[in-house]
């Protein structure tokens, strides 16, 4: 009798065709089937192939379930990774990244102007005397080469307008020297402060000069500036309108002039993880390689491959009903093996899956919190030996 290693296409796809552990498997397990269903008794209508196939199918399973568990648990840390023929996730330990919540947070870093997956470009008008309204799109100059900003982008699309820097007026301190304000002298140079009387001064944190400075920034920004600007359509408007040869000159704008475009390679700037891992359908996760699944694993791949034989085993007696034998009539019981066997898979997927379930990162970090407090709820039971503290390790 051929064993398994000699054999032409044992399985239909060969997943474990190479895999010494399984081909030892492969060969114990035909002779588990068929005393399981009972051939010692009567024949057990099954080929060795068939029961090699089944236990390949069973193999795919348990890869399917771990690997179901591993996606609900890992997708967040895995998102944007290549995908490529050289890259696979099987039996490997991502790092946690919080590169998910970056992605998430990118519209709202962009609206807010501090980063997302836009581009800033700083641009400039040239004022004109007595003109108020300046095109966005037809007069809007890059600050750089001093061509049009519209003109150069590759997208064509809206254009938003993040800051405007407008001249404003100087903010001007004046400290007088004399000895009821040397307080606020040292106070505003030197980081003093005085609090009981005018001998004994204290270091002023440094938080309080960056209040100070918001402050005098917003008040005369809010007062005195009559410096500001409208978005009317494509036009920007700004006031006041420009008089003098000083406010004739060039008004710098930054904008940002469209978004990355994840379709066209020729648009702007790309980032390689717009093509990577963006679901649970392209994870880079194959077949366990049967030498690393240990005995749990292993001896929950024989059952659920004994159920999936008995399944074919009713499905092959069923094709028959009875068969006549002399002066009687031999019926098969391919409908109850049928049904026995659907019920034992279900059953068997039932508890990988609940198993599986407690093991996703969640329910570790859940796990270990819940023994960290229930160990310090124990160690205030624990007497202190002479008033002193325990030592542990």
């Amino acid at each position: 009798m051929p064993i398994f290693a000699q054999t032409i296409s044992p399985t239909p796809y060969g997943f474990f065709d190479s895999d010494t552990d399984f081909q030892q498997e492969a060969d114990g397990f035909v002779t588990f089937v068929k005393r399981k269903l009972g051939d010692d008794i009567l024949s057990v209508e099954l080929t060795r192939k068939e029961i090699w196939s089944c236990l390949e199918e069973s193999c795919c399973e348990y890869a399917r379930f771990v690997h179901e568990m591993k996606i609900t648990s890992e997708l967040a840390n895995v998102l944007g990774m290549p995908t490529g023929s050289g890259t696979s996730m099987t039996n490997m330990y991502p790092h946690q990244t919080l590169e998910f919540l970056m992605r998430q947070a990118e519209p709202y870093a962009s609206y807010a102007y501090v980063g997302g997956s836009y581009d800033a470009t700083l641009g400039y008008f040239d004022l004109v005397g007595g003109r108020q309204d300046y095109n966005i799109y037809t007069e809007l100059k890059d600050a750089v080469s001093g061509s049009l900003i519209f003109d150069n982008m590759s997208v064509k699309g809206a254009i938003r307008i993040i800051e405007v820097f407008h001249a404003e007026p100087l903010a001007a301190q004046h400290f007088l020297l004399n000895a009821s304000n040397m307080t606020n002298f040292l106070a505003t140079n030197f980081n003093y402060e005085s609090y009981v009387n005018s001998t004994i001064f204290y270091v002023l944190p440094v938080f309080e000069d960056v209040l100070r400075r918001s402050m005098l920034e917003t008040a005369f920004r809010v007062r005195r500036s009559n410096y500001s600007y409208d978005v009317i359509g494509s036009n920007l408007r700004i006031y006041p309108i420009p008089t003098t040869d000083i406010q004739m000159g060039r008004l710098y704008v930054k904008v940002q002039a469209g978004a990355q475009n994840p379709i066209d390679p020729t648009a702007l700037p790309q980032d390689d993880t717009m093509y990577g891992v963006s679901g649970p359908q392209n994870v880079p996760l194959g077949n366990i390689p049967f030498s690393s699944i240990t005995q749990p694993g292993r001896q929950w791949i024989r059952q659920y491959a004994l159920a999936l034989c008995r399944e074919l085993l009713g499905i092959n007696r069923s094709k028959f009903q009875s068969i006549p034998i002399p002066n009687a009539e031999l019926v098969l019981n391919g409908e109850t093996l049928m049904t026995q066997g659907r019920e034992d898979k279900e059953k068997l997927a039932t508890q990988l899956k609940e198993f599986l379930s407690g093991l996703t990162n969640a329910k570790l970090m859940e796990q270990q919190a819940n023994l960290a407090e229930n160990m310090m709820k124990q160690l205030k039971f624990v007497p202190m030996p002479l008033g002193k503290a325990i030592t542990i390790g």
